[in-house]
């Protein structure tokens, strides 16, 4: 059995995450998320709208996600990917270069981000009053099909 693995905060969960969840399936027969506590989010500067349990029972029921656990730490990884025997982990392309040092555990995929959205741009637009409709963002089938 092939494992995979991701971490991120997912809140405010959006399309751009769920393609992500999905080509990260795709590389193999088990999806295992690391999902950044709410006093992680603190260390990291963040703060999320929902709550860490929120978070996790919304990745929990999205179908590509076998197994969702927490993250406390940057440093707790290559410990995560021992112990759960992971064989790829996986991130956006915002992070590459930043996991190579796990390569002495598992091979390392950087994705290319979903164009045209993300939390902070979401937040932004809401903090805003702006109201964005399918055009306006440029939703397409190509952004969806484009991975």
């Amino acid at each position: 059995m092939k494992k995979v693995i991701t971490y991120g905060t997912f809140d405010l969960l959006h399309y751009g995450h769920i393609l992500l969840l999905q080509r990260a399936k795709e590389l193999g027969d088990h999806l295992t998320v690391g999902l950044s506590t709410d006093h992680f989010n603190e260390i990291k500067g963040k703060t999320s709208y929902f709550t860490y349990e929120e978070r996790k029972m919304m990745l929990e029921a999205i179908k590509y996600v076998d197994l969702v656990i927490p993250e406390y730490e940057w440093e707790q990884k290559s410990a995560d990917i021992q112990e759960h025997q992971i064989n790829t982990f996986v991130m956006g392309d915002d992070w590459a270069g930043k996991f190579d040092d796990l390569k002495q555990y598992c091979e390392v995929i950087y994705l290319a981000r979903t164009p045209d959205v993300s939390t902070t741009s979401i937040k932004s637009n809401l903090q805003n009053g702006h109201e964005q409709s399918i055009r306006q963002r440029n939703f397409t089938e190509k952004n969806l099909v484009n991975r």
